[in-house]
């Protein structure tokens, strides 16, 4: 081979060599971007060594209201939420590494399934639920006052905002 074509053949792998190099970055960046926490506040993710949690791992978050379950996927999400009025029970199941968690509900959804959080996690956020739950069910605890115009709730007759699409107290879907 003469020297000529041996160096265009040189340019040719560098230039490829980097196309590939380019295109594996951008994957990981995409990966990276995707696997971040998706809000603020108590948020737990799966172990990328668990099943179904290699490349996005499942993201469970426990507010004082809901519990939502966050998977990221290439293009898109999903994404699954269980008012805390909703929420029938938490069962965790560990094993010798990774603990799995199911979060049934009394609203007649499916419940929230998620594997391979970590024991001190899966503990902690049966711990949250069961706080935020109590704190919810409280007897004698004044709700907050609604400001502006209000009606009340037909199914469990709270005092709601007027243009409620959701009772913030029962969680059922209300008529326009």
């Amino acid at each position: 081979m003469d020297p000529a074509t041996q160096q265009s053949f040189t340019w040719l792998y560098w230039v490829v060599g980097l196309a590939i190099l380019l295109a594996v970055a951008a994957v990981a960046f995409w990966v990276w971007a995707k696997s971040r926490l998706f809000m603020p506040g108590d948020v737990f993710r799966a172990s990328r060594l668990s099943r179904g949690n290699h490349v996005f791992p499942t993201q469970v978050a426990i507010t004082p209201t809901s519990v939502v379950k966050f998977v990221p996927e290439w293009f898109g999400k999903q994404e699954e939420t269980i008012h805390m009025a909703h929420v029938a029970s938490v069962k965790i199941d560990t094993h010798i590494i990774f603990s799995d968690v199911l979060i049934e509900t009394s609203g007649g959804s499916a419940p929230i399934l998620c594997h391979g959080h970590r024991k001190k996690d899966a503990l902690r956020m049966k711990q949250l639920i069961e706080q935020y739950q109590t704190a919810h069910y409280a007897p004698g605890q004044p709700a907050p006052a609604v400001t502006g115009p209000s009606r009340e709730c037909p199914f469990c007759a709270e005092t709601i905002k007027a243009n409620a699409k959701v009772c913030r107290y029962c969680g059922r879907d209300l008529p326009q």
